[in-house]
């Protein structure tokens, strides 16, 4: 049964999540994407672990403070991006929890810029600092809009619609997330059976914004580094270019699916640079939690032990 108490801001696949990590009293685990902190309080709750907690973004202190507030000293937060994690996380950890994208918090808050259902200033920046989708829309050439747009939004008409960008912003300065959408629309139609022709184009400048994917190359490596034998690593995501990336990095580091035949003379000895001992399929939430969370329709999980 779903916890009541995560209705409004459900962490995704919280059963799932929690079955593939196995929290057990006396170690130490990380929840790498913070947020509203329902991975971690879940963690804390299944467990008499520790739990430190990272996250970027400034707006999550006060969530922080108040889990600290209950749990004490089995509560950390560390400030800072989980691509630093090797800097951020010094000691040896038994798991590691990874939730992929933007969180519903900053989805909800209009005055992000991660919307275009909500007009506001199209900013898009999980830290609050540093460059916005507004400087890239802005300054950057057509070309380089059109590749970011099809590399990290997968958007087929992304030439066109940086041409259409680069036209409207010679006259006007692109500065809302309403005029970024009304520029997309008039290149793609909307159409009420499909998903709005915005969607693409947001998530490709959100991720270039923030470098989502070189954060995430760096995390998973940060994070299997630091985690102790038989400890498990379970990432979240909730696209094709992240989930592409985490499928990689745990086929990479746990050997080749070698079919010896019965015939074979020699038998090759494991491979000892294998790091994880088994990783997962890639699973999906329930058939319950898609009726009540909507932002799980997407989303894919996957784990992996530490041998």
């Amino acid at each position: 049964m779903l916890p009541s108490s995560y209705q409004k801001h459900f962490p995704v696949m919280l059963p799932e999540v929690l079955e593939a990590i196995k929290p057990q009293d006396n170690k130490v685990y990380v929840d790498a994407t913070f947020g509203n902190g329902g991975y971690t309080e879940a963690l804390l709750k299944a467990a008499n672990c520790k739990v430190i907690a990272l996250d970027r973004d400034p707006n999550v202190i006060s969530r922080a403070q108040e889990i600290k507030s209950i749990y004490q000293d089995r509560f950390e937060f560390r400030a800072g991006q989980f691509g630093n994690f090797a800097e951020l996380v010094s000691e040896n950890i038994d798991g590691a929890v990874f939730d992929i994208g933007v969180s519903s918090m900053q989805l909800d808050n209009a005055e992000r810029g991660f919307s275009f259902s909500k007009d506001a200033a199209l900013d898009m920046r999980m830290s609050c600092e540093g460059t916005s989708a507004a400087d890239l829309v802005n300054s950057l050439d057509e070309k380089d809009l059109a590749d970011i747009i099809y590399k990290y939004g997968e958007e087929k008409k992304s030439r066109q619609i940086a041409h259409q960008i680069v036209l409207h912003r010679q006259n006007t300065p692109i500065t809302t997330t309403k005029q970024l959408a009304d520029i997309i629309y008039s290149v793609i139609r909307k159409n009420p059976k499909s998903i709005d022709p915005a969607t693409r184009t947001f998530q490709a400048l959100r991720i270039a914004v923030n470098n989502e994917l070189g954060e995430l190359e760096n995390g998973l490596i940060g994070a299997t580094n630091r985690l102790n034998s038989n400890g498990r690593l379970v990432v979240v995501t909730f696209h094709s270019l992240e989930d592409r990336i985490v499928k990689s990095f745990f086929k990479e580091n746990s050997g080749p699916n070698v079919h010896i035949s019965k015939y074979a003379k020699n038998i090759p000895e494991p491979d000892e640079n294998v790091i994880f001992s088994c990783v997962s399929k890639a699973l999906t939430a329930s058939d319950q939690e898609l009726e009540i969370n909507k932002r799980s329709r997407s989303a894919k999980l996957r784990w992996g032990q530490k041998k």
